[in-house]
């Protein structure tokens, strides 16, 4: 599954004219980590996040927790700024 994550994600890219390099510096993920993500399917999912915002693809991981989101976020930044209680009773 992560191959073939990896292999759309090139795909994006590609369709995109994007170098690895700018979409590494874009994204802010190193062009090493891109280039093993590429190769291998390995990535954080901080880094795949990064990746698909500038890819224009984040909204596809919205889609995946739809459902049960209580939140609804535009970014990626406001992903990363949620300080709502994540765990305990409600």
């Amino acid at each position: 599954m992560t191959v073939y994550i990896s292999k759309q994600l090139r795909e994006r890219r590609l369709a995109l004219n994007m170098s690895q390099k700018t979409l590494s510096d874009r994204s802010g993920v190193s062009h090493s980590t891109l280039r093993n993500f590429e190769r291998t399917g390995q990535i954080s999912l901080l880094s795949l996040l990064k990746l698909s915002v500038v890819l224009e693809a984040f909204d596809d991981f919205k889609i995946l927790f739809a459902e049960n989101n209580e939140a609804n976020f535009s970014s990626l930044d406001e992903v990363l700024k949620d300080t709502s209680r994540k765990r305990g009773r409600k």
